[in-house]
């Protein structure tokens, strides 16, 4: 077996929207370069997502050389969206991520109709033009931790061992794309071994290994399709990765450790420190 490597590398411009792979990627303090710097919200500020609007997977939206957007969907002319700026007069907004009141910039009313064309809903666009105004979640972040739009922490990791393994256990299988990661690791030989680990190094980039990632009804959804596919693989999931604190677990959130760095496909993944013993919240209890 090849020696633990980087196999994939993903970031989301937009939360909730499609995934974009690429080669290599800028880590900085707050997740990947681009990561979850732009947010669909509803029209009190709350953040839209795939758990109610499952379509949201098929909507594209890249980057543009001018710090903007493409965005593109099926049946819908694409439409560029130029970076917010608040010097040149974009509105100043607050929006909510959980339980977090997050300052943003409006994208515009034009942006703002396409969306809504799209989804059949009132919403807007907005933009995170400071990405260290986000602090994470104080349970298992430092003071000086910061996060784009995703949902708690900046980066999360998956392991192609731990998929084989559930999906060993799947009537039929369900690829990592569900997962949404950002980085996944081939060549770990023990599955969900990263439930122990507390800080790896990535090519170029060292992180901490904060938590188990609890999931969602998002991992339900066809990433290719925009469609709910019932309730796997949750379903399964719960019957052998329920934690004592509640939910299921697949994944690891990661803080990046010591500033920025960069990773690459097929970079070596080493991990620097491990814990003795599971953290009890996240210990995996009897599903009986």
């Amino acid at each position: 077996m090849r020696a633990p490597h980087l196999s994939d590398i993903r970031f989301y411009p937009v939360k909730g929207l499609r995934g974009i792979p690429v080669p290599q990627r800028a880590v900085e303090p707050w997740g990947l370069a681009g990561d979850r710097r732009w947010m669909i919200v509803d029209r009190d500020g709350v953040f839209v997502s795939q758990r109610t609007l499952p379509p949201l997977a098929v909507i594209g939206a890249s980057p543009t050389a001018d710090g903007g957007l493409l965005l593109t969907a099926a049946g819908h002319e694409p439409l560029a969206v130029p970076p917010p700026d608040a010097g040149a007069g974009s509105e100043a907004v607050t929006t909510v991520v959980w339980r977090s009141a997050v300052p943003a910039l409006a994208a515009g009313d034009t942006a703002d109709a396409w969306f809504g064309a799209v989804l059949g809903i009132r919403c807007r666009l907005v933009y995170m033009a400071d990405p260290a105004s986000r602090p994470v979640s104080p349970d298992f972040g430092g003071p000086d931790d910061r996060v784009s739009f995703a949902d708690g922490y900046p980066v999360l990791l998956t392991t192609t061992a731990s998929l084989a393994e559930l999906n060993r256990r799947l009537a039929e299988p369900v690829p990592m794309e569900r997962f949404r990661p950002n980085l996944v690791i081939d060549g770990v030989g023990q599955p969900f071994a990263e439930d122990r680990w507390r800080r790896v190094r990535v090519g170029g980039a060292v992180f901490r290994v904060v938590k188990p990632c609890a999931r969602c009804a998002v991992t339900t959804v066809d990433q290719q399709t925009g469609e709910r596919m019932g309730t796997e693989p949750l379903r399964t999931l719960a019957t052998f990765r329920r934690a004592a604190s509640g939910g299921v677990l697949f994944g690891a959130n990661l803080i990046p450790d010591g500033g920025v760095g960069e990773v690459r496909i097929g970079d070596g993944f080493e991990v620097l420190e491990i814990a003795p013993a599971p953290d009890p919240q996240f210990a995996i209890v009897d599903a009986d």
